[in-house]
């Protein structure tokens, strides 16, 4: 039997291979589609005035664009992660690293992630799965892997679903609310809460604000679907058609943009 940190890396390696070789597309639309953009036929302004640059959680960004979590941990990952970091300080915008969760596990692992040399100025958030503070992951080993990345913030990513889907899943997501509460009394940076595909609901987003939540990532339906990834690891046509089943599952992008920037946060 292979050790945890066996299967966290056989894991990440067929999330990448199954990524860059089988149709892992939601069935789910964005909604994006279904929204038009004012026209303005007086913008009272030269379009040399314009300026992507903005400020986001204290830090400059030259395009508003935060390149999501994706990898880390293997040596495609690392590869990867190189790349990604490279282009994103080239443009002067933001990176979250993929799950930090192999570095605890096995320390070894860490220059995946260690992206500063190629990127020093751009914002970099560290990133773990919020349902590992179920499984020995502590709000000291959620600020150690900020700073042994020297990052600007940390991402918990949100993803019952795909952890659900996994035979080796880890599925008790109860007190993950007070628990991500702690985390952030105790981070001197911001701390950001992410979905993987499935979107994040007003209701829900009013529980992490009210917890101290610096900002929320909502990654709705319409892009990857990690269903679909597991459904390609699935090792029985049972757990197949389960994960199939799923393929069209979750808060449209659009929609959860909206009820969000609508709703009345305290």
């Amino acid at each position: 039997m292979m050790s945890d940190a066996s299967n966290i890396f056989s894991r990440k390696n067929d999330h990448i291979r199954i990524n860059l070789n089988e149709d892992v597309r939601s069935g789910a639309a964005t909604g994006f589609s279904d929204f038009t953009l004012q026209h303005c036929a007086l913008p009272e302004i030269s379009l040399k005035e314009i300026s992507t640059k903005t400020t986001f959680l204290g830090k400059d960004y030259d395009f508003p664009f935060l390149i999501s979590s994706m990898t880390g941990g293997t040596k495609e990952g690392a590869i990867i992660n190189e790349n990604v970091a490279r282009a994103a300080e080239a443009r002067g915008v933001g990176m979250g690293l993929g799950s930090q969760r192999a570095v605890l596990e096995q320390e070894s692992v860490a220059h995946t992630f260690s992206l500063r040399k190629f990127a020093p100025t751009i914002p970099i958030y560290a990133n773990i799965g919020a349902v590992q503070l179920n499984y020995g992951v502590s709000s000291d080993d959620c600020l150690r892997l900020v700073d042994m990345v020297e990052a600007n913030g940390l991402i918990f990513h949100l993803n019952p679903l795909q952890e659900a889907l996994q035979p080796e899943g880890d599925t008790n997501f109860t007190d993950l609310l007070s628990k991500i509460e702690a985390v952030c009394k105790r981070s001197s940076s911001p701390v950001i809460v992410k979905e993987v595909g499935w979107g994040i609901s007003a209701e829900v987003a009013q529980a992490l604000i009210s917890a101290g939540v610096s900002a929320i990532d909502v990654a709705g339906s319409g892009g990857t679907s990690w269903s679909q990834v597991e459904m390609f690891r699935a090792k029985d046509e049972h757990q197949k058609q389960i994960a199939a089943d799923f393929r069209d599952w979750g808060l449209p992008t659009a929609y959860a943009l909206y009820s969000l920037k609508n709703s009345k946060f305290t």
